[in-house]
């Protein structure tokens, strides 16, 4: 029996599954749903994303985490005609960088390359 991930699993059930160039299996984008490529993408920074210990890499990971919610926001904000959406995007983005940088200045802060 072959495991799969999640999103593969996910794109199977959902009978939008694809190619991914690493091998795996990933869902679609659609003009209803665009997000797949930027998900992705942040699954595929945070499993990459390692530190020295566990709490350096949960901060890595925290990092790649909300730069994906930043990419998904700035992609609805780009199509969305709700101002009320583009508003809470809009301030979901700020929110998610003053998170990186923050992550960012506590991987300085202990001597760690920042990312």
């Amino acid at each position: 029996m072959v495991a799969l991930t999640a999103s593969a699993a996910m794109a199977q059930q959902s009978g939008h599954a694809g190619h991914h160039p690493s091998g795996g299996v990933a869902m679609q984008a659609t003009p209803a749903n665009p997000y797949p490529p930027a998900e992705m993408r942040m699954h595929e920074k945070m499993m990459a994303a390692v530190g020295t210990d566990a709490t350096e890499t949960w901060v890595r990971k925290m990092i790649e985490h909300h730069r994906g919610g930043i990419e998904m926001s700035q992609m609805v904000i780009r199509q969305t005609r709700d101002q009320k959406v583009q508003q809470m995007a809009t301030k979901t983005v700020a929110m998610q960088q003053k998170e990186v940088a923050e992550l960012n200045a506590w991987l300085r802060a202990h001597g760690k390359r920042a990312q």
